[in-house]
């Protein structure tokens, strides 16, 4: 996984449209524009432990999170069972889902293509941070 970099970006807040909009039967929604959006207010919570990280692979596909896509991880969250983390495996960098249980612990991909990672006694593991959120540019 390539290194990380903090989030310094400047751009002016994107303009939010409160009118939901429906996956099924189009609606319109013309002159619903009502306030900004700021991706870095709306995405990062504590500005100086969160980095963008960006995806290779397609072991977390399930969990809507594809090769290309840039997650936002916050290293100030305590990582828990069942959150989406960024963790350091022998030196390795992986995304995968944390499953601790009954005094166990793996990385948990969101493929059925791929297996569970389950650390054996030697193992050196890390959780770096946690994912709070995924960019991806539709078009290119």
């Amino acid at each position: 996984m390539p290194a990380s970099s903090d989030l310094t970006l400047p751009a002016p807040p994107l303009r939010l449209i409160l009118h939901r909009v429906q996956a099924g039967f189009p609606s319109p929604a013309a002159d619903h524009i009502e306030e900004g959006l700021d991706l870095n207010h709306y995405l990062v919570r504590h500005r100086a432990a969160s980095f963008l990280f960006t995806v290779q692979g397609d072991s977390m596909q399930g969990a809507a999170i594809v090769d290309g896509d840039k997650v936002v991880v916050d290293r100030s969250i305590e990582p828990r069972h069942n959150h989406i983390v960024i963790a350091v495996l022998d030196g390795e960098y992986t995304i995968k889902r944390l499953y601790r249980h009954a005094g166990r612990v793996e990385l948990r991909p969101e493929n059925p293509a791929f297996e569970p990672i389950r650390l054996a006694d030697d193992s050196q593991l890390e959780v770096w941070g946690v994912v709070v959120g995924v960019v991806r540019r539709c078009l290119a």
